[in-house]
């Protein structure tokens, strides 16, 4: 067999060398003209949509026109609209003399320094009716400091000229784009991003988006597998790392991966000592607090799980992977009925990401009795996780898998205290978690549904809301809950997205209602929010959001019907 041919890295270093050479401008350039560049990406990003679309819609194995591309829809260039417009948002307020975050956000409660994030702006309130975003900020931090330290590259912290390294993922179109922007405006360094081999198809959308940071040298795109990757990670003109991957990536650039690997993480002397901040998953929860669920609510609340799990297929960093359920509840078993339903019911679709075949005959060799649903039959439904041991216990699958645990509890708050230890202490990964309460259920027994959203240790924290839902606001941090280290990287260090720009995070809660309108008249959860087209049962769910991107990159009134009267189908 041949030797793989050496790596040629000439066009890597000229690509490295140029944007050394335009750091400075970039560091210099004003906040007029930075709010110009995001006014002027917008239009490109209405005008690549539907070839991202379509593209990222092929990749899976799918139509454009299908029912499944309303994901791509929201993973891609609606996203990246509504990141952008978020960075607009505050960048106009610094650009008036206002502080990044109006002070009324940020308040205190219970001895904890909160900043209301979500909603931003009165089309916030009325587009995504009843959601809500809270940011904790670490014990100890004052208001004072959230508000002195938001924002501080735009206002008189300014950071050193530095090129960033953006290793991309290869799952969710948006993450490499979101990143970018993070890196450019919330810490002022110019970035050379590269694209994963899975969805590399994307770059040319993405320059085309990022056109201008790309003419002014201030964004490269770069191809390549592993062996690009390892080169720049440890290239002299590289001065920080992001990436989104797994432990594994992360372990392999910081210890490398040979026998001397685990001596140096022991010792703590990694070969890449730069600056690192990361991304990496682990096994998400999905927590169902017991209470007095009508029927409508079991079939409602199934779609959303189902869609925590089957949105792009399971190969989500947080992808539903472990329902927790409670044993002694009489609507367990009404829930998984309804759950099973909608596995059977779903269109079908392949699981498409390297690798997926694998992990789902892994899943069905430690689980010989696995329900098999929908006509391809790859719908895996573990009923009754019993062994503290289990495998799906400690390696996400990413694919589309899911098993339920069933944990002892005779009342709400005796359920939450054990499924609060259960995600905490038995489950790896503390990127998202998802905590389902019925709204009378929350008034009975508020401490306790408090103390489980205060003691859950995840960087965001949907309350009936999948905690994917802060990747994509763009206002709400997104990354791993703090107190990982290089030597236990978990999952993963620092906070990306995060338009405010605020220091001293530990977590985002983000909440939505748990019915739709006008249901949630009737629950204690009223809001105008229909079905949200998100959810893989959506009907209109494609037509909604590619009408949504359009309005979030160009706000018309005129655009607001044909929204509205799309959602109400869905």
């Amino acid at each position: 067999m041949s030797a793989a041919p050496a790596l040629d890295s000439s066009s890597l270093d000229l690509a490295v060398a140029g944007l050394r050479d335009r750091a400075g401008a970039w560091t210099a350039t004003p906040l007029p003209e930075r709010v110009a560049l995001l006014e002027r990406m917008l239009p490109r990003i209405a005008e690549t949509a539907p070839a991202m679309v379509a593209d990222a819609a092929a990749a899976k194995g799918y139509a454009a026109d299908s029912a499944w591309a309303a994901e791509d829809w929201v993973t891609a260039p609606w996203a990246l609209a509504q990141t952008v417009s978020a960075y607009l948002h505050v960048l106009r307020r610094l650009a008036a003399g206002q502080d990044p975050v109006d002070r009324t956000a940020v308040r205190e409660r219970g001895g904890r320094v909160l900043v209301d994030v979500f909603p931003a702006t009165g089309t916030d309130r009325l587009l995504l009716n009843g959601f809500t975003a809270e940011v904790w900020t670490l014990p100890g931090t004052t208001r004072a400091q959230a508000l002195a330290d938001a924002a501080g590259e735009f206002r008189g912290r300014q950071g050193r000229p530095a090129v960033a390294l953006v290793l991309g993922a290869g799952n969710v179109p948006a993450i490499t784009p979101l990143d970018i922007l993070h890196k450019l405006y919330a810490e002022g360094e110019v970035v050379l991003a590269k694209m994963n081999p899975v969805n590399a198809y994307l770059r040319p959308h993405f320059e085309e988006v990022f056109a201008e940071f790309i003419e002014k040298g201030w964004v490269r795109f770069v191809d390549g597998g592993a062996e690009t990757g390892a080169y720049l990670t440890t290239h002299d003109g590289v001065d920080t790392i992001h990436v989104t991957g797994s432990e594994r990536t992360h372990d392999a650039i910081v210890w490398g991966t040979d026998e001397q690997a685990e001596r140096r993480r022991s010792e703590d002397t990694p070969l890449n000592d730069k600056p690192f901040t990361s991304e990496l998953g682990g096994v998400s929860p999905c927590i169902v607090t017991p209470g007095p669920w009508s029927a409508a609510d079991f079939r409602f609340q199934a779609e959303h799980i189902v869609t925590s799990k089957m949105n792009n297929s399971g190969h989500n960093c947080v992808a539903s992977q472990i329902l927790v359920v409670p044993r002694a509840w009489d609507g367990t078993e009404r829930l998984l009925a309804e759950i099973r339903r909608v596995l059977r019911e779903l269109p079908p679709r392949a699981d498409y990401y390297p690798g997926a075949a694998d992990r789902l005959e892994a899943v069905v060799r430690a689980h010989p009795d696995a329900e098999t649903h929908g006509e391809a039959a790859c719908r895996l439904l573990v009923p009754d996780i019993t062994d503290m041991g289990d495998p799906m216990l400690d390696i996400e699958v990413f694919a589309s898998a899911l098993g339920v645990v069933r944990l002892p509890g005779a009342d709400a708050p005796a359920f939450l205290r054990a499924a609060t230890e259960f995600a905490n202490d038995r489950l790896p990964g503390t990127l998202g978690a998802t905590l389902l309460v019925h709204p009378r259920t929350e008034r009975a027994h508020r401490s306790a549904v408090e103390e489980a959203i205060a003691g859950l240790r995840y960087g965001t924290l949907g309350v009936n809301c999948w905690s994917a839902f802060g990747f994509l606001l763009g206002y709400t941090p997104w990354g791993a809950f703090p107190g990982h280290s290089r030597q236990d990287i978990g999952s993963g260090v620092g906070f990306v997205h995060n338009a405010f720009m605020l220091e001293h995070v530990e977590k985002t809660v983000v909440r939505a209602p748990f019915a739709p309108a006008p249901r949630g008249l009737f629950t204690g959860s009223p809001s105008l929010s229909p079905r949200p087209p998100y959810y893989v049962t959506n009907r209109t769910g494609r037509t909604t959001m590619e009408r949504l991107t359009a309005y979030t990159a160009d706000p018309k009134a005129t655009r607001l019907p044909g929204i509205f009267a799309s959602a109400l189908r869905g």
